[in-house]
């Protein structure tokens, strides 16, 4: 397993991670995504260690805690082997202090959070979401509160927009508050916004990716194609709508020639799809789920090899899209291009073995 900073932060994190959104299995979206008991966590996490991989992401909002609580349980006698990381400030009740990030509401988490996972420190706690309601100052005060009583090693943020990221890192600069390390964002190969804005502010910020989702809410399973039916089990029968949209015939174009890819390297698609996600700028470790030992092993085989560069243009000509304004000029203009090449031609770091 390689292993990578995290930003610009000392923690480093396999290229690779584990997300837990499968264990437990309660609600409408979380029992489509798996039920995972405590007895079949305990064998993944056995085999994700075996291989190296040793971060394991959740949150509060999984299965209602449930998520948390099946991991400390497969965790149990040997959390020092392990990277938890899990997130707050989604809704998790309806009263006035179930959601967001404020003072009471983000040292309650973090307590809830240590009791289910059964642990008295978090080495990754990321918030979920913006909240709008809430002072950034309050929010990062209250943050370093937690990291200084060290309940929290390291701060994060999952789902920001730039400008949401930016004025949280210069309010931690004014007031001298722990920066955030991570972002948890949506990024894949029918799914590529991430690029616009978030990545160049990763780069020049010490912001490092965790990719949540990276084939694409499932349609990069190697299981659709074009002209064919959506298969009976598929999972986006019941949760497509919880998930980032995608347009048919990009999916179709990237499938394509992932199919092609498949047949010259002997790799499946989803394992070549990671494998390109793991080639990006600021990626510092793509979270992966499964729901069995498979599904678990197929995925760990997307590290220990790369695409060609030529391999990874392909799938870069298949995957593009027109860019949004203000940033198109610089995709279609030279003389704009001239002044901001595009951060996705740069080399990303080397990995820790």
């Amino acid at each position: 397993m390689e292993y990578r900073q995290l930003g610009a932060s000392g923690l480093r994190v396999p290229a690779l991670s584990f997300g837990t959104g499968t264990f437990g299995g309660r609600g409408p979206l979380f029992e489509g995504w798996g039920t995972t008991d405590a007895d079949e966590a305990r064998r993944l996490v056995d085999i994700a260690l075996d291989a190296g991989l040793t971060m394991f992401d959740s949150a509060d909002v999984y299965s209602d805690g449930a998520s948390e609580e099946v991991l400390g349980e497969a965790v149990k006698g040997r959390r020092d082997q392990v990277l938890i990381s899990t997130k707050a400030a989604l809704p998790t009740g309806d009263g006035p202090g179930d959601w967001g990030s404020s003072r009471p509401r983000l040292i309650r988490a973090v307590e809830g959070a240590l009791r289910r996972l059964g642990t008295d420190y978090i080495d990754l706690f990321q918030l979920h979401a913006y909240d709008a309601t809430t002072p950034v100052e309050e929010v990062l005060a209250t943050l370093d509160q937690l990291v200084r009583e060290g309940k929290v090693r390291y701060t994060g943020v999952s789902n920001f927009s730039g400008w949401q990221l930016m004025k949280s890192l210069a309010v931690a600069d004014r007031y001298g508050h722990p920066r955030y390390a991570a972002h948890q964002v949506y990024y894949s190969l029918v799914g590529r916004d991430y690029e616009y804005d978030l990545l160049p502010l990763g780069l020049e910020e010490g912001v490092g990716a965790l990719v949540w989702s990276p084939l694409g809410w499932g349609r990069l399973t190697g299981r659709i194609r074009r002209g064919s039916p959506l298969p009976a089990d598929s999972r986006l029968h019941t949760t497509a709508s919880f998930g980032p949209p995608v347009e048919e015939e990009l999916l179709y174009r990237v499938v394509d020639v992932l199919d092609t890819l498949a047949e010259e390297t002997g790799r499946t698609v989803p394992q070549i799809a990671l494998n390109w996600l793991l080639q990006r700028p600021t990626v510092a470790s793509v979270i992966i789920g499964a729901r069995n030992e498979e599904q678990l092993r197929q995925n760990l085989g997307a590290v220990g090899w790369a695409l060609t560069a030529e391999q990874s243009a392909r799938l870069d000509a298949a995957s593009a899209r027109h860019a949004p304004y203000p940033h198109f000029p610089y995709q279609r203009q030279e003389g704009f291009a001239r002044l901001n090449p595009s951060p996705v031609d740069l080399t990303p770091p080397a990995p820790f073995e």
